[in-house]
């Protein structure tokens, strides 16, 4: 009877870790799938023509966030920006924090294509990549790469409050000019 009770014991033991190998045995296939679909999607690096050949995989988030990541890096800002929108819009996704954070990355980067000079043209999308920027530290208020990129953005466009306007007149806007436009550099984690 004892000895009956052993090998239930033991079975039992063996049936746990039998299904403990093979849950673990499944995470790890799919990690490869993962690794697999973002490894297509980082082909698009190489060479622009490939962005529609790649053979993408959109049911790994994964693998679109690396087809996104390639899309900036080779400049299509329009493409990756759009693809990093769905994430954004998303708010289940866990990759929703490093949309954010990468759509702010674009758009500042856009803007300041030309030079901190340059940027002041661009205050649009400066205040895109400060809305950006601000979303993300709604939902994770500890993200400092954020608040340093957003303290930058806030250095190349400073908020005037709508009252400062309204008294000064047109002069603070000039005064914000030549405040944002001296000789720091901008560089971004």
């Amino acid at each position: 009877m004892k000895r009956r009770y052993v090998h239930i014991i033991f079975g039992c033991a063996a049936l746990g870790f039998a299904l403990l190998a093979a849950y673990h045995g499944a995470r790890l296939e799919h990690a490869r799938q993962v690794n697999d679909a973002i490894k297509r999607a980082g082909a698009v690096r190489i060479d622009p023509v490939q962005i529609e050949a790649a053979r993408l995989d959109t049911s790994v988030p994964e693998a679109v966030f690396a087809r996104a990541l390639a899309l900036s890096a080779i400049g299509d800002y329009r493409d990756a920006a759009k693809t990093y929108k769905t994430f954004v819009q998303d708010k289940s996704s866990g990759l929703r924090t490093d949309a954010l954070f990468n759509l702010g990355n674009l758009y500042l980067q856009e803007a300041l294509e030309n030079g901190s000079e340059a940027a002041i043209r661009s205050l649009p999308l400066i205040e895109l990549a400060k809305q950006s920027y601000r979303d993300l530290l709604r939902d994770d208020p500890m993200d400092w790469d954020a608040r340093y990129n957003l303290e930058l953005a806030l250095r190349l466009a400073p908020e005037v409050s709508d009252a400062a306007i309204v008294e000064s007149g047109p002069e603070v806007w000039n005064r914000r000019v030549l405040r944002a436009t001296p000789g720091f550099r901008i560089e971004l984690p």
